[in-house]
C-alpha cells in the first residue's frame, strides 16, 4: 500500500477479512498455549506459547510496522515496558545520551537503572542545536535518545541531523514519537534506528488501554535483544488489550487530524493573551523550532501544548481548578481533553516551570475548549 494511504490502512485494520465467516473485525484469541499432534509436532510452527506468540498482538504490530515504514514492531504491556526494554539492551560500560527534558517517569528510571547497571547516562539540552553533537562526541556513545516534541515544553529536535550525529559516532538513534504518531512524523524515514510509542496515548486513543510499542529500521542484534527481553521478562500485551488497540487505531487518522486542528486553533487563540506568559506549541511561528517542525511534520503539529500563566504557581493552580470541560488527569492522546499541572505532579526536582499547565487537546468542539479556559481566566 502506498505510504499516502495510511488512512485506508487504518480504517481496514490491515484489511482483515475472515474468509470462513465473512467477518470484517478480527476475533480475540485468548489461548495461552498451543497444542501438538500425536508425534509431538506443533499444529502451527509459529505458535508455541502466548508469552511471545499472540494473534491479536501480531495483527496490531503489522499495522504499526507498515505505518512506521519499519522492518518489525513489538507490542509491550506498557509504554514503560517498551522504553525500558530498549535501554536494557545496552551493556554495562556503554553510554546513553538523553535529553534533559523528557517523559519524567522514564527519565527518573533511566537515572536509577544506569547507575545500578554501570551504564553512563549523559543529558543534553534540546534547546541548543549544537549541544547534542558536543555531548555525543565527548566520549564513545552507543545510544542516543530523542523525544520530539519533548514533554511537556515541546522542544523540537531535527531528527535527521540527530541521526547523522549518532551514526557518525557509531551510535543508534531512538526516537520517542508518541506525541506526533506515525501519521504526522515518520522518524525511520529521517534516519532513526528505533521508534518508540506509548501506545496508551494516541495509537489507542480512548484511555482504556495501557501499552507500548517499538519499531526497528533493521532487525539487528539490538533488536533481537529487545525481543528477547520482552519474551524473557514477560512484558507482553494481553490479547484483549491488543484487540482494543487495533480497534482504536481504526480511527487514528480522524482523531489525530481533529486534535491537531483543535490544538492549533487553541494555541493561536491564547497566544498573546494578557494573562499568558507563553504558549508552547510547535505549530506557532513564535516557537523556537517552528521551521524544523514544519520540515518534519506532515498535516499538523499534534494535539499537545503547554501554557505558562501570569501569577505563578498559585494562580496557575487556581486556573486549572476552575476548568469545567477539560479533565484534570494524567496521560494524553485520548478523545477527551486533559489538563495537568506538571510541576505539581513531578515534585520539587522537576525542571518544568511551576506556572505551566500541560494540555492534551482532544476532539471536542474547539469553541467549547476555548470558552472553558476563557472562563477559568476570569
Amino acid at each position: 500500500m502506498p505510504k499516502n494511504q495510511d488512512a485506508s490502512l487504518l480504517s481496514h485494520a490491515g484489511h482483515y477479512l475472515d474468509t470462513r465467516s465473512g467477518a470484517v473485525v478480527p476475533p480475540i484469541q485468548p489461548s495461552s498455549t498451543y497444542a501438538r499432534d500425536e508425534q509431538g509436532e506443533l499444529y502451527n510452527a509459529s505458535r508455541t506459547y502466548a508469552r511471545d506468540h499472540s494473534d491479536n498482538s501480531e495483527q496490531a504490530e503489522a499495522v504499526i510496522c507498515r505505518l512506521e515504514g519499519g522492518q518489525a514492531s513489538r507490542l509491550f504491556g506498557s509504554g514503560m515496558a517498551a522504553a525500558t526494554a530498549i535501554v536494557q539492551s545496552l551493556r554495562p560500560g556503554q553510554r546513553l545520551v538523553a535529553p534533559t527534558v523528557m517523559y519524567w517517569s522514564l527519565r527518573a528510571w533511566m537515572v536509577d537503572f544506569c547507575n545500578d547497571w554501570g551504564i553512563e547516562l549523559v543529558f543534553y539540552d534540546a534547546d541548543d542545536a549544537t549541544d547534542l553533537a558536543r555531548v555525543v562526541v565527548a566520549k564513545p556513545t552507543h545510544m542516543v535518545w530523542l523525544e520530539s516534541p519533548a514533554n511537556p515544553t515541546w522542544q523540537v529536535v531535527d531528527i535527521a541531523a540527530a541521526a547523522q550525529v549518532a551514526h557518525t559516532a557509531n551510535a543508534q538513534l531512538v526516537v520517542d514519537a508518541t506525541v506526533l504518531t506515525p501519521l504526522l512524523c515518520k522518524p525511520i524515514e529521517l534516519g532513526a534506528d528505533l521508534v518508540f510509542h506509548s501506545a496508551t496515548k494516541y495509537l489507542n486513543g480512548h484511555s482504556d488501554v495501557v501499552a507500548g510499542v517499538v519499531t526497528c529500521a533493521q532487525q539487528d542484534q539490538r533488536w533481537q535483544r529487545i525481543c528477547n527481553i520482552r519474551a524473557q521478562l514477560g512484558g507482553i500485551l494481553s490479547p484483549f488489550s491488543s484487540w482494543l488497540l487495533l480497534r482504536g487505531m481504526r480511527t487514528l487518522h480522524l482523531r489525530v487530524e481533529r486534535a491537531s486542528s483543535n490544538a492549533q486553533a487553541f494555541a493561536e487563540h491564547f497566544h498573546n493573551h494578557p494573562q499568558v506568559i507563553e504558549v508552547m506549541y510547535p505549530g506557532l511561528p513564535s516557537h523556537p523550532q517552528h521551521n524544523i517542525a514544519k520540515q518534519q511534520c506532515k498535516n499538523g503539529f499534534g494535539g499537545m501544548l503547554s501554557i505558562r500563566f501570569k501569577g505563578g504557581r498559585e494562580q496557575t493552580a487556581i486556573i486549572m481548578g476552575k476548568l469545567q470541560l477539560m479533565v484534570r488527569a494524567t496521560s494524553l492522546g485520548g478523545v477527551e481533553s486533559l489538563v495537568e499541572h506538571r510541576a505539581l505532579i513531578e515534585g520539587p526536582t522537576s525542571p518544568v516551570p511551576d506556572d505551566l499547565l500541560r494540555f492534551s487537546i482532544g476532539c471536542e468542539a474547539i469553541e467549547d475548549l476555548i470558552a472553558d479556559l476563557e472562563r477559568a481566566l476570569v
